[in-house]
């Protein structure tokens, strides 16, 4: 029963459940863990400046960068069986010291400002290393059939998440949810050792080389940073994800300034709360109609649908910047990533070999992004503190960018079908 209505969800065959099952639970756990984090994070930037933001988003990209290199080296030198689970391993360990300095250091302003990198850093790269693990597990026609069943999972896990800085952060305190999260962390390393079993057994995506427990993908560690330069495909998708963090710094700003007057503990039920009702939204679209979505507009108009989106939606909040409006386009913007635009962008790496796919997927994800964080921040600043731009004027500049986007989405997908048709 459950196998036929999976199949009628998500297209998902007999053989391919057990799989997709467990990579849905993977990634919950992974988002579990983050969303119980991500409002600890988000409810001290609101005790900081624009400007004091803007500089921890800076010192953000180079660590971010720092942090690709050496995991460019990982990837090169460590048996493959052994990459993956050390990755949520060594974050799980780093959270666990930060629970220790908490609870030890008198003065937490250092202390906070190193976590909020810290989880900056290991928001986008948990996920980076998890996609990079299913675009190797599943071939490409079962990436374009599951990949949105599994990031449903990632829905699930950010559904769940909030409720606990929700329920308990009045309870526990913040500094307990740390805790918690770094405990859920070392979950996924079991699941991920079964996955790449059941990769050869059940799903059939023999490897010669993965099969062997000593290989190492090999190959210069650095590879990443030159293979995205060089590679017009893969430069696409940056400059595809460049925007798109761009418009979500623009929509951060405002919401950690319209929340500065609350206290810490309301900021983080608050962010809870919103996470919740995103998360509610996302499970449903992304396990239920994302996959159709892809199939019937195609690549290229899937990728545009937020972007357009977007660009209305913050034109709107240009002419009523009311924080009711703001957290509605926040909610619509955050949904809409998660549940289309987000496994439609992963398929893209399914098109690409697998020293490609483990060392230039994380300089896209992590240092491309972080990189325009980054300047989208400095950017803002210098609107709003700089300038002095109101709500309407930054508002315009945003939703022009959101239509550059839309166009680069279009661009890219007819990207994706050419070096789709060529193999």
């Amino acid at each position: 029963m459950i196998k036929k209505l999976l199949k009628r969800a998500s297209d998902i065959e007999a053989h391919e459940v057990k799989a997709t099952v467990l990579s849905f639970l993977l990634v919950f756990v992974l988002m579990l863990a983050y969303y119980i984090l991500r409002p600890v994070r988000d409810a001290m930037a609101s005790d900081w400046s624009d400007a004091e933001v803007s500089q921890l988003w800076t010192l953000n990209f180079f660590i971010s960068t720092g942090v690709v290199a050496l995991y460019g080296i990982a990837v090169s030198k460590l048996r493959f069986s052994r990459l993956v689970p050390g990755v949520y391993v060594f974050f799980a360990a780093t959270f666990v010291l930060f629970y220790f300095f908490m609870q030890t250091i008198a003065d937490r302003v250092l202390v906070d400002k190193s976590f909020y990198v810290w989880i900056s850093v290991f928001a986008m790269f948990h996920l980076s290393v998890f996609w990079s693990f299913m675009s190797d597990v599943f071939n490409k026609d079962q990436a374009r059939r599951l990949f949105a069943t599994i990031g449903a999972g990632a829905s699930a896990g950010a559904l769940v998440g909030p409720m606990i800085p929700t329920l308990f952060a009045g309870i526990f305190g913040t500094d307990t949810l740390v805790l918690i999260g770094s405990v859920l962390l070392l979950i996924p390393v079991p699941i991920i050792l079964i996955l790449s079993k059941l990769k050869v057994s059940e799903l059939k995506n023999e490897d010669e080389s993965t099969d062997k427990s000593k290989f190492k993908i090999g190959g210069n560690p650095f590879a990443g940073f030159k293979s995205f330069v060089t590679n017009p495909y893969l430069l696409a998708i940056g400059v595809f994800i460049l925007l798109y963090t761009m418009i979500g710094t623009f929509v951060y700003f405002e919401q950690k300034n319209l929340l500065a007057d609350y206290d810490r503990e309301t900021r983080t039920q608050i962010l809870g709360s919103i996470d919740w009702v995103v998360n509610v939204l996302t499970f449903g679209i992304a396990f239920f109609a994302t996959s159709r979505i892809v199939r019937k507009i195609g690549m290229g108009y899937t990728l545009a649908m937020m972007p357009l989106l977007m660009c209305a939606g913050i034109l709107i909040l240009a002419f009523a910047p009311i924080i009711v409006v703001l957290l509605a386009l926040q909610v619509a913007r955050r949904a809409g990533n998660y549940a289309i635009t987000k496994p439609a962008r992963e398929m893209l790496f399914t098109e690409v070999d697998k020293e490609t796919r483990f060392k230039a997927k994380p300089v896209i994800d992590v240092v491309v992004y972080r990189g325009g964080d980054t300047v989208t921040a400095w950017f803002f600043t210098g609107l709003t503190e700089g300038l002095g731009l109101g709500f309407a004027a930054v508002g315009i500049i945003g939703a022009g960018i959101a239509a550059i986007w839309a166009g680069v989405g279009i661009y890219l997908g007819r990207m994706y079908n050419h070096v789709k048709s060529e193999d």
